[in-house]
């Protein structure tokens, strides 16, 4: 049975420019989700539309008595509309390519179902009238959409790479970054922790914390953050200078990102939790899992497009090719 895009694949098709751009659409689409979110928290939006799917029980938008936090919460919501249209485009750009993308396709359509639950996530979230833990599962699952939409976009840029493999990389390396990613996601999970057991409730009125010692919390973040500075630097450390360009450059470009969110994450801390800081250090986790995920998926292809042991006569390739020869 023919569908609409296999329809539209038999008589278009485009280059592999149009599905890198909607590729980065997509994460900074993701990075924006999460900020919003960030401002409907700190802003004590999170019940400003007290219904959901609709706003209230009758009426889809807010109405004038809602105010400010209304406004707010239908606008992050209607992000998720746009969101689900920059995902819609990469799928179609995925398809309609001239020279198969089968893994582009695959982890767009994966982005279309993350979308899916971060919507369903932000309902129940409504429903449970912000439970904090329910809160920090919406916040993972925004962050599992810029996974999805990371990985995706590597995908794209990387697809018609051509060349010899590089030297041989250090194992230690690749050990590095896969202690990197995962540190990182741990980092991750215990500032939602940290989110649950502080001051920024989502709400006006008296909503549940998590049980936890918030000093204690905080200061478990803050041992996980100078982890990651430390294997961060021993990764640039252990990186050979000749033939990893690439990986170099993220590692210092991720370095940079980790030192700026950690003189956020304490002026914050220092300063009351202001609004603004708050906001600035959700921006930061994104940007930082983002450029966790970059370092590691540049180390783990080079890693493995490394010469066939006992073979020095021929390599792997980096990718399987699926253009046709010319």
């Amino acid at each position: 049975m023919q569908t609409p895009l296999s329809w539209l694949a038999g008589r278009y098709s485009l280059g592999p420019r149009s599905v890198q751009r909607a590729a980065l659409a997509s994460v900074v689409a993701s990075i924006a989700i999460v900020v919003t979110g960030g401002i409907v928290r700190v802003t004590g939006s999170g019940l400003g539309c007290p219904e959901w799917p609709t706003c209230t029980g009758s009426t889809l938008a807010p109405t004038a008595e809602m105010g400010l936090h209304g406004v707010i919460e239908f606008g992050n919501r209607l992000l998720t509309g746009v969101l689900c249209a920059v995902v819609g485009w990469v799928i179609i750009t995925a398809r309609l390519q001239r020279t198969p993308m089968p893994t582009v396709l695959r982890g767009a359509w994966a982005q279309f179902w993350v979308v899916v639950l971060n919507a369903v996530v932000g309902g129940i979230t409504v429903w449970m009238r912000l439970s904090p833990y329910i809160v920090a599962a919406h916040f993972l699952a925004a962050m599992l959409l810029l996974t999805t939409a990371v990985i995706t976009w590597y995908q794209a840029r990387r697809h018609e790479e051509t060349g010899p493999p590089p030297a041989a990389l250090p194992p230690t390396c690749r050990t590095a970054s896969v202690a990197l990613l995962a540190v990182n996601a741990l980092l991750v999970v215990v500032g939602t922790l940290a989110t649950g057991s502080g001051p920024h409730a989502g709400d006006s009125s008296d909503v549940p914390r998590m049980p936890l010692d918030w000093t204690v919390v905080t200061i478990v973040h803050g041992l996980l953050a100078a982890a990651v500075l430390g294997v961060t630097g021993y990764l640039l450390y252990a990186l050979p200078r000749d033939g990893f360009a690439e990986a170099r450059r993220k590692t210092v470009f991720f370095l940079a990102a980790v030192l700026a969110q950690g003189a956020v994450g304490l002026v914050q801390s220092l300063t009351g939790l202001p609004a603004l800081a708050v906001t600035l250090h959700l921006l930061g986790s994104a940007l930082v899992w983002a450029g966790a995920l970059q370092v590691y998926l540049t180390v783990a292809v080079a890693s493995s497009s490394q010469p066939v042991p006992g073979d020095q006569t021929e390599t792997r390739p980096r990718h399987p090719s699926t253009t046709p020869a010319r």
